[in-house]
């Protein structure tokens, strides 16, 4: 990964969190990491679009019922991909946008909230 390679790594932990995760405390690789972050995320949110659509194209409306327990849970797992992924895509960019361009989605000084 190239994120782990910039400048001594990500410096961030596995968590994420704000006061590690600003610009004071961790350099480029954070920046490279949130990148592949949201790269990780756009392809699963494809990847799950794909499989919903393909198993939704391929019921009939005879035999919906009778699919099996493994393509029930590739649907539902698909399904609560598409619906969290995007919120996780939403709090990285808000990171993003706290550690280039100073907002203050997370700093306590501007009123945003740390956790």
């Amino acid at each position: 990964c190239l994120s782990l390679s910039m400048y001594h790594g990500a410096g961030i932990g596995w968590t994420f969190y704000p006061p590690l995760s600003g610009f004071g405390y961790s350099g480029v690789g954070t920046d490279f990491l949130m990148f592949a972050l949201h790269l990780a995320g756009v392809s699963s949110l494809l990847g799950s679009i794909n499989f919903i659509c393909t198993i939704m194209g391929r019921m009939d409306q005879w035999f919906s019922m009778r699919m099996s327990v493994v393509v029930w849970a590739y649907l539902f797992t698909s399904i609560l991909l598409v619906l969290s992924l995007p919120v996780l895509a939403a709090a990285i960019t808000m990171l993003l946008f706290d550690r280039n361009f100073s907002a203050a989605f997370f700093d306590p000084m501007g009123g945003g909230d740390p956790l």
